[in-house]
């Protein structure tokens, strides 16, 4: 698997912003992580086997065919569903990647190789998103509750 190196990544610092990147591609998704020049020397583990994937761990930024509402609100959360990974660990932060899926992770996420960095994402953009998330869903919200 190889990560490129990324010095010089775009910073997105808005929801409408991440919309335009996407237009028109496929295949994108937001990593947490220490960034593509890290993650080029790394390889992503299943901390509970020890065993080691064979591609990155990352959330979709492609809303399922079944999503009817604004793209900003799959997106809003997309980012926020893992942004206690950066939360917990200063020296991740988001970033957004194309990839080609090789796998699927212990939580079903997919696994991506082949990764071409795309921007960055700034921390009012994810500011934004969890606004969001939290104003339009009933965030945390699950089939028990």
């Amino acid at each position: 698997m190889s990560v490129p190196a990324a010095p010089g990544l775009p910073r997105l610092l808005e929801l409408g912003e991440l919309e335009r990147l996407m237009q028109g591609r496929k295949r994108i998704y937001v990593r947490y992580s220490e960034g593509p020049e890290h993650d080029e020397h790394e390889r992503s583990i299943d901390a509970e086997s020890g065993l080691e994937l064979p591609g990155l761990s990352v959330n979709p930024l492609d809303p399922q065919r079944w999503w009817k509402r604004p793209l900003a609100e799959w997106l809003a959360r997309q980012i926020s569903q893992y942004r206690h990974l950066a939360e917990r660990n200063p020296d991740r932060f988001a970033w957004v990647l194309s990839g080609r899926e090789v796998g699927r992770g212990p939580d079903c996420e997919p696994l991506v190789a082949d990764v071409v960095p795309l921007a960055r994402l700034g921390t009012t953009l994810l500011d934004e998103a969890l606004d969001l998330y939290q104003e339009r869903f009933d965030a945390g919200r699950g089939p028990e509750d």
